[in-house]
């Protein structure tokens, strides 16, 4: 593919000098999409691919639907897509996680939601959205920034508010989400300086180096959440 060369070609024009860290504008200012695969995105997938089994029934996402599309194991029965506007040709469902009255009630089975939390300033009511949409037994699968730079372009349309810990995550998942809630971490220091610098995964020597994991360094929180 054209844009898989493009990405080859700037690696090659600026490969990664990874004993110089005497600089102060990062690699790459798109999170690494310029070059490749961002860090957290290699994160993100391998969550969702590891819990392929939960997404099934009614799957609801948000934005699109790629990653549920991507995941299905062949137990989709429907394929929905959540925005804000109506804007988008894909969207089927237009609400807003904060108002419970703009949302389907007790109608999902399954909840993705990556990287959305983030940007939401009225966090604690999007979480209680989240759980309303879903069935009784119904999952969210959500991923939370933990270490992360500013995303300049949802800054600059509707705002970036918050980084998660596993901490913050259970203080506002364990209270809504009484059937169970379950946080895991992604990242080791290794992870976080590279994604910081916007390097992408097809940088690194070698990818399986993101898989060793440090508490200290929680660079995406992922969470499956049940609803009673």
């Amino acid at each position: 593919m054209l844009a898989d060369l493009i990405r080859h070609l700037i690696r090659k024009k600026a490969p990664i000098i990874f004993n110089d860290l005497a600089v102060n504008r990062p690699i790459s200012s798109s999170f690494g999409f310029d070059r490749g695969t961002p860090i957290d995105r290699y994160y993100i997938e391998k969550f969702l691919a590891a819990k392929a089994d939960l997404i099934r029934g009614r799957v609801l996402e948000v934005g699109d639907d790629t990653y549920s599309r991507r995941f299905d194991e062949g137990s989709v029965e429907s394929f929905e897509v959540l925005h804000a506007t109506s804007t988008d040709s894909a969207t089927t469902i237009v609400g807003d996680l904060t108002d419970p009255a703009t949302l389907p009630e007790n109608e999902i089975d399954c909840f993705i939601c990556t990287q959305t939390f983030n940007f939401i300033f009225d966090v604690g009511k999007a979480v209680r959205g989240a759980h309303a949409l879903l069935k009784p037994g119904g999952v969210l699968l959500a991923t939370v920034a933990g270490i992360s730079q500013i995303s300049r372009y949802d800054m600059d349309r509707w705002g970036d508010y918050w980084r998660f810990t596993t901490a913050s995550t259970r203080k506002l998942f364990d209270p809504v989400f009484t059937g169970g809630v379950d946080v895991e971490t992604f990242g080791n220091v290794l992870a976080a300086t590279a994604f910081l610098q916007g390097v992408a995964v097809e940088d690194l020597p070698d990818p399986a180096l993101l898989d060793v994991t440090d508490a200290d360094y929680q660079l995406i929180i992922a969470i499956v959440a049940r609803k009673a």
